[in-house]
């Protein structure tokens, strides 16, 4: 499962709800270099001081929502918005001027493209934008679904969805989760496109769609090309899969269930939003070769691991490479399990409160393989934000949003045989054969493969929205068609206007860009391949663990350590040799399993 970080330079310039605009200083005059710098040093001062604060107003939020930290959220939430909206029409005035150093116009640029939903200055504005996004991101921590007809909440059906076959109770828990979380927002939701397109204007973009783009050193245009380049290195791999699965489901389920033919029904996939298909490998898992002989969760519970125990041990995963052990305060403060005894946002996430050593991560940890990975994966986000806490605030973030997703995808596709036997979870016995690769490799791919349309099409969806090419009377309708172009699945019953199923996915209502997720799908291979090759590793790719490897770790953290202070491409180059972004590297790993699918897919129609 795909997830987030509350970054302390998002919140510096953007926690989508911040303020005290009446504290604010006015652009200094007359514009000059020294005045520049001496805007951009109060700036980062000031954003710095009140971030920590904020964080930890919604830190108390997530972990426990009322009425109460609801509204704390969203005052808070509009100051922070207000104070970055003041820096970042103030960062505009200056951003032309000849003579500035490398370091102040390189921070005007992240101040003024760095807030995520801007207000305008209409008095009120940030105010109302704020409850909006805090009422929202609220309501779905608080979601519940239906299953036998009974409530169910967020994190459990999540987990039922991945393992019932029944395609009626799918349905249920489907439909029933998209109506009863997604639809209820709708009109919140254009409510809040309406104003933050007003503050992105203001800030001299076209539209909010149109600044989020503009935060990867190029132009949004270019940007949008780049990702639609990568798209076309990895849809061939993607469609082979999707061909694939869709035969396996009718063979499961039958025509009745799921056509031979036409967009795969999106219940049917292992997962709430068919954003990841691993769930179902037991339906899809080849003949012969597809019992890869253990499952990480089944090993976890013969070996008495807790939640706790399983953070430790993605811990150890990061100490083998060289980094120093997590801080108390990260045991003492982090959310590892639900708590019993109030409503909390399970989506997980990796905090960094203070800017410095205060990292935190919040889940509500079940003892399964997913959440095995999704450990290793938020660690990623903490072990980032402490490599750069040594730099400028407004430095303190990844080379871009994929790189802070990234970093933790590439440890846990460390989570190989090799890797589970070092660390006492998988007999060495038990250590699948090379004619189980398929298997292993076809595993991977309904997670890390089919992702990859889902991680385009939600921006895709939201540029849309934020640009007018999709309107508030088209909102269902747009959601539909994109995901029948992009993923081939539609929903397991007619939706109309009256829904809202974008609104079901939770980065949508807690307007969390999504792209970040895409590049890093396709990173965490780019990385992987370097490290792999680093490590001196001789085997197939996919079977690589650079676990233990300290010389890796020192490399990885001299990127890690750079932050936002550099242009990405000169960060990749630091670790990769490479300063380009590619779905080679990604269609390689898996070139095995794609000249396997069009094996096995021949005489079928492909596409939908």
């Amino acid at each position: 499962m795909i997830r987030t970080v509350i970054s302390t330079a998002a919140l510096a310039c953007a926690l989508a709800s911040p303020a005290v605009a009446q504290n604010a200083p006015a652009a200094p005059a007359p514009a000059t270099p020294a005045t520049a710098d001496a805007f951009v040093a109060e700036a980062e001062k000031t954003s710095a001081d009140r971030s920590v604060d904020a964080q930890r107003v919604a830190w108390v939020n997530a972990t426990y929502i009322t009425d109460d930290t609801d509204a704390l959220a969203a005052k808070s939430g509009a100051e922070m918005t207000d104070l970055a909206v003041q820096y970042g029409l103030g960062a505009a005035r200056y951003q032309a001027l000849p003579g500035l150093s490398y370091d102040t116009k390189r921070k005007l640029d992240l101040m003024r493209g760095g807030i995520t939903l801007p207000a305008p200055t209409t008095a009120g504005q940030s105010a109302e934008l704020a409850t909006l996004t805090t009422r929202m991101s609220s309501s779905y921590g608080k979601g519940k679904g239906l299953l036998d007809g009974k409530p169910i909440n967020g994190s459990d059906i999540e987990e039922a969805m991945g393992t019932s076959r029944d395609p009626a109770k799918l349905q249920e828990m489907w439909v029933s989760w998209h109506d009863n979380v997604g639809a209820p927002m709708r009109a919140d939701y254009a409510r809040m496109s309406a104003i933050s397109n007003e503050g992105a204007k203001e800030l001299g973009y076209a539209d909010v769609g149109a600044l989020w783009r503009s935060g990867y050193d190029m132009p949004p245009e270019q940007f949008a090309r780049l990702t639609d380049q990568i798209w076309a290195e990895v849809e061939p791999l993607y469609k082979a899969l999707h061909t694939y699965v869709r035969w396996k489901l009718n063979e499961k389920y039958g025509n009745a269930v799921q056509p031979k033919t036409g967009a795969i029904r999106a219940d049917l996939l292992g997962n709430m939003w068919a954003q990841e298909w691993g769930n179902i490998y037991d339906i899809v898992a080849p003949a012969g070769a597809g019992d890869v002989g253990y499952d990480i969760g089944d090993l976890l519970k013969a070996k008495n691991y807790d939640p706790t125990r399983m953070v430790k041990q993605g811990e150890a995963f990061y100490s083998s490479l060289g980094f120093k052990p997590l801080p108390e305060t990260f045991w003492q403060r982090s959310q590892i399990v639900k708590p019993a005894d109030r409503e909390v946002i399970c989506h997980a996430s990796a905090w960094d409160v203070d800017n410095v050593d205060d990292i935190r991560i919040k889940m509500c940890t079940k003892v399964n393989a997913d959440d095995f990975i999704t450990i290793h994966h938020e660690l990623g986000h903490n072990y980032y934000q402490r490599a750069y806490n040594q730099q400028p605030f407004f430095y303190k973030n990844g080379a871009n949003d994929g790189f802070h997703e990234a970093i933790g995808d590439t440890v846990a596709l460390s989570i190989t045989p090799d890797y589970l036997v070092k660390i006492g979870l998988l007999d060495a016995a038990r250590v699948p054969s090379a004619d189980k690769d398929i298997g292993l490799l076809l595993r991977q791919a309904m997670d890390k493969v089919a992702f990859l349309p889902f991680g385009l099409l939600i921006d895709k969806w939201r540029w849309g929205v934020f640009s007018g090419a999709i309107k508030p009377d088209q909102y269902q309708a747009g959601w539909d068609a994109l995901r029948l172009q992009y993923q081939g699945v539609k929903p397991p019953v007619a939706r109309d206007e009256t829904k809202f199923d974008p609104g079901a996915k939770y980065h949508i209502p807690a307007a969390v860009p999504y792209t970040r997720y895409f590049l890093a799908r396709v990173l965490q291979f780019q990385f992987y391949e370097a490290a792999c090759k680093q490590s001196g590793w001789k085997g197939p790719l996919h079977r690589c663990s650079f676990y233990g490897n300290k010389a890796v770790g020192e490399k990885l953290n001299a990127m890690l350590a750079m932050g936002q202070s550099k242009p990405w491409p000169d960060a990749l180059e630091v670790f990769t040799g490479s300063r380009q972004m590619s779905g080679k590297a990604l269609v390689q790993y898996f070139a095995p399993l794609k000249a396997w699918l069009d094996k096995q897919n021949k005489g079928k129609p492909q596409g939908w």
